[in-house]
């Protein structure tokens, strides 16, 4: 049977309603999003990763809708109230809000007013305003339900309570409601105030306390700095359009008479609208500008976090790995060419002048003994005046020193996964190891850490932590899979995320492995315990097997494709081998041949790439890179300075960028470039390598402005206008501790001159 979602989900999706088909059935089959996009293309008309998570997202959300339908449906049949038009209009309402709308009026309710009414017989008297309006009997009417038992004193308190069951039948009415939807965002107005006598303390929120524009184009690091303002006591903000539209509206379908009746009608109307509709409206968009807000501040981690991830790996080289420290001194670890530790200890590169020189002694014989290749600095507190230590050693050339960002590293050494892997080691040689390996593969060390610790996030902590979570769990299996595990060296927390497999299996390869030595083929990996015909299907064609007896079996190409490689290498007289070493030989291969009913050209053109370059890493070749020197803290810059930098967060308004003195400046998106941007992912990302000029320096709240545009103007002198400020208030980076964050999650106005731009 057909999944009835198909065509809405084709139409939505700008696809067929043959690849929506398709995509749905191998995700009921248990096909994973990488799978599907990596092996599947023919089935699904190569749909890429973001259109077959948006198709696998569609399907939960439009189930959902389904089952909240059947469950109004039934709680409508069990008290009688379910009629064939009902039904119908059940049937055909497209979104929640529309469903909740038809339901409304048949919801059991706490005792509103309109009740208390109708308790009082008041309910045929509005009846007779209503359908009368042009009346002029309300009164006399009026008179006739006045009733001291019922507690209906006077007229007045007749049509009082009619007014109030009139109100409560427009406030149900679902048409008047997806108008008065539609208006609260088209046309509503974000306002925020000063919390009364929270001036003071509130200070780095003033932007927002006479604060006013359209919500509808409200970006969404407002929104939510605005919000937070609110949950913080400092602020309050409504969204309203202007009273009198709302009113129009209502007013349009239901006043349709020139009575004394219609005037009753007019006010309840008003009363509608400003007790119930306005309400519960403005809750409505305030929850719909929070959901739009929250998708983009999530959008802009995972791009972010993807940018991390696949940060370049300088690979296997034996690395010293230093987790800088004043008083307590560096924690200094050595890590062989796979990231095993070999020995740990305290280097005091920072203390008095003899602990300096024994340092240097120490140092030196360390890096001789183990032949040291790479040397990593964490870039958190002490991290420059290290770097300028090691530099100074007047090392061979061909050692490597690079200042790695540590966002996190603290929150791994204290995991359960840290004390798994160095039970009898403390936090700081834990925390030193997982710089050094992140120097060595970033992928396979973040992979331990929470996304959300990684240093890349905005308003992190706001936003629906579901949504967060599962859309960086999307971010990390793509980029795993799309690098491919190393099954013999790879941890459980990496083996964890590639396509197939979960914690559990994980940790079955892990145990199989040590039980029985390295995997020597990917066929061995069905002998692991609960790795069944179907994970191994989903796994094996990212997972490398390096030095493999077959060997495509340290490539991307998929075992259920290893037949026709054998073929193709028969066609034109050679081994498999060798077609993955000559290009002569792959040249002779007509991929026209080998197409057939289960294997098109997109799956044969995949094969072919691997064959080229079978196993090799996607991610970009490391470049070194080194801060400028003399320039370690705020205090050193200058305006108008030019300094290399690594930018370390991308935001809807701009970026920030390390520039080695223990604070990231912002470059406003008014300053990414000379002309204009609209997206700033656009011009930089995480880890891109930039130039940048200082304009703006203010030390007291250790705030920088950088520009990256050929000739800025300097020290904020031109008036600038564009973007008010964004999420503002001071980073959480803002204040180098035992650990650096870079995670710029704001307050309200991060720099004020810089955002005002």
């Amino acid at each position: 049977m057909q999944n009835p979602f198909i065509d809405q989900i084709a139409e939505e999706l700008s696809l067929t309603a043959q690849q929506v088909t398709a995509t749905a059935a191998l995700i009921a089959e248990g096909g994973t999003v990488p799978f599907i996009a990596r092996y599947r293309k023919e089935q699904t008309g190569e749909l890429d990763e973001v259109q077959i998570t948006s198709i696998r997202d569609r399907l939960q959300q439009l189930a959902d809708l389904a089952n909240r339908r059947e469950s109004i449906k039934k709680s409508l049949d069990e008290r009688g109230l379910l009629t064939d038009e009902l039904k119908t209009k059940i049937a055909e309402a497209k979104t929640l809000a529309k469903l909740e709308d038809i339901y409304l009026p048949f919801r059991p309710k706490r005792r509103t007013k309109a009740m208390i009414a109708r308790e009082r017989g008041l309910e045929p008297l509005a009846t007779h305003i209503f359908e009368n309006q042009n009346a002029n009997d309300t009164a006399e009417q009026a008179l006739s339900y006045v009733d001291a038992e019922k507690e209906v004193a006077d007229a007045n308190a007749a049509l009082e309570g009619a007014r109030h069951i009139i109100a409560e039948w427009i406030s149900d009415d679902a048409d008047v409601r997806e108008k008065l939807r539609k208006l609260f965002w088209e046309q509503g107005i974000l306002s925020s105030e000063a919390f009364p006598g929270k001036e003071v303390d509130g200070a780095k929120y003033s932007d927002y306390f006479e604060w006013k524009e359209p919500i509808k184009n409200a970006p969404s690091h407002r929104v939510l700095a605005i919000r937070r303002g609110e949950k913080e006591g400092f602020l309050f903000h409504r969204i309203l359009p202007e009273e009198e539209a709302g009113i129009s509206i209502i007013e349009k379908q239901f006043l349709n008479g020139r009575g004394s009746a219609a005037d009753e009608v007019k006010k309840a109307i008003s009363d509608a609208y400003k007790r119930l509709l306005s309400p519960s409206m403005e809750t409505e968009v305030r929850i719909q500008a929070k959901k739009k807000a929250d998708a983009a501040a999530i959008q802009v981690f995972a791009d972010n976090a993807r940018e991390l991830l696949l940060a370049s790996p300088l690979g296997q080289k034996r690395t010293m790995a230093v987790d800088p420290g004043f008083r307590t001194g560096c924690k200094t670890v050595i890590l062989d060419a796979q990231g095993k530790l070999l020995f740990n200890h305290v280097l005091f590169c920072t203390g008095g002048t003899g602990q300096v020189e024994r340092a240097a002694v120490e140092a030196k014989a360390l890096i001789e003994k183990y032949k040291i290749e790479a040397i990593a600095i964490g870039n958190g507190t002490a991290g420059r005046e290290t770097e300028t230590f090691f530099r100074g050693l007047g090392l061979p050339a061909n050692i490597i020193i690079v200042s790695v960002n540590e966002s996190g590293a603290s929150i791994y050494s204290a995991s359960e996964a840290a004390r798994d892997e160095f039970p009898d080691q403390d936090l700081t040689v834990r925390g030193a190891v997982s710089i050094g390996r992140r120097l060595m593969d970033p992928l396979a060390e973040l992979v331990k850490i929470d996304p959300k610790s990684i240093g890349v996030g905005q308003y992190q902590h706001d936003v629906d932590q579901f949504a967060l979570k599962r859309t960086l769990d999307d971010t990390v299996i793509s980029s795993v899979n799309k690098v491919g595990v190393e099954v013999n060296t790879a941890s459980k927390q990496l083996l964890s995320y590639v396509s197939g497999l979960n914690e559990s299996i994980a940790g079955n390869i892990i145990a199989h492995r040590q039980e029985n030595g390295p995997f020597k083929s990917r066929k061995e990996l069905t002998k692991v315990s609960r790795l069944g015909p179907k994970a191994f299907e989903q796994c094996a064609g990212f997972l490398r097997i390096r030095d493999a007896a077959h060997p495509l079996d340290q490539s991307g190409v998929h075992p259920e494709r290893y037949a026709l490689v054998e073929q193709m290498a028969g066609d034109v007289g050679c081994k498999v081998e060798d077609l993955t070493k000559d290009g002569g030989a792959r040249s002779k291969i007509n991929l026209q041949d080998y197409v057939s009913e289960g294997v098109g050209l997109p799956t044969l053109r995949d094969i072919m790439e691997e064959l080229a370059k079978p196993g090799r890493d996607p991610r970009k070749q490391f470049e070194a890179f080194a801060f400028a020197e003399g320039v370690d803290k705020p205090s050193d810059l200058t305006l108008g300075m030019k300094l290399p930098g690594i930018v370390t967060n991308v935001t809807a308004f701009g970026a920030f960028v390390d520039v080695g003195v223990h604070q990231d400046g912002l470059v406003h998106i008014s300053q990414l470039a000379d002309k204009f941007v609209d997206d700033p992912n656009k011009v930089v990302k995480v880890g891109d390598k930039v130039q940048v000029t200082v304009t703006e320096i203010d030390l007291q709240r250790n705030r920088i402005a950088l520009s990256m545009k050929k000739q800025p103007e300097i020290g904020g002198k031109k008036e600038r206008t564009g973007s008010p400020k964004g999420p503002g208030g001071k980073p959480k980076n803002g204040q180098r501790g035992e650990r650096r964050s870079s995670n710029n999650d704001f307050g309200s106005n991060w720099f004020d001159a810089a955002l005002k731009k």
